[in-house]
């Protein structure tokens, strides 16, 4: 199980495993806030909730700009796997404006995109084929996208992660 961390000012720091958060907790470096009650972990004297959330005691300022590194698996996950073209599943990653007429590796200029699509398309511009955008790309917004090893998201950090709504 995994345990999202939370700084005094309430804002996502990362994701450790439980035995991380339990040390933590054991050594009043942090507190549980949400815990799966079903679940408990236990010692020789005392009882735990298994920690889903939990909150450092001193405030930790999150550093860097806030500025979400581009990745193939970013992109993927921003398009929720589906194809910018034709929505259907995606597994590649296509450039908008191709890099053989100056596109550059940048969140707005990749989209999701499905093998048949990005054959299809090739080194063509939108507009040589016809096709259009179903939407703007940009770079992903909200604390998710600034842990490392949160792509998968447990249902009891999203209060804490302020996810944008799925469209």
């Amino acid at each position: 199980m995994r345990t999202l961390v939370l700084n005094a000012g309430y804002e996502p720091l990362g994701v450790v495993s439980f035995k991380r958060a339990i040390i933590l907790v054991l050594n009043k470096k942090a507190t549980i806030i949400e815990g799966a009650e079903q679940e408990k972990v236990h010692s020789a004297s005392t009882e735990f909730e298994m920690p889903s959330v939990i909150l450092l005691s001193r405030y930790v300022r999150v550093p860097g700009s806030r500025v979400i590194p581009l990745s193939r698996r970013g992109v993927l996950r921003r398009d929720g796997h589906r194809c910018a073209y034709c929505n259907r599943v995606a597994n590649t990653v296509d450039h908008v404006v191709p890099k053989s007429r100056g596109g550059q590796d940048t969140w707005q200029n990749l989209v999701a995109c499905c093998l048949r699509c990005n054959n299809k398309k090739g080194d063509k511009s939108l507009a040589e084929i016809g096709w259009q955008l179903g939407f703007t790309p940009a770079m992903p917004t909200g604390g998710a996208w600034l842990l490392r090893g949160a792509e998968r998201i447990e249902p009891s950090w999203d209060q804490y992660l302020d996810l944008p709504l799925a469209a």
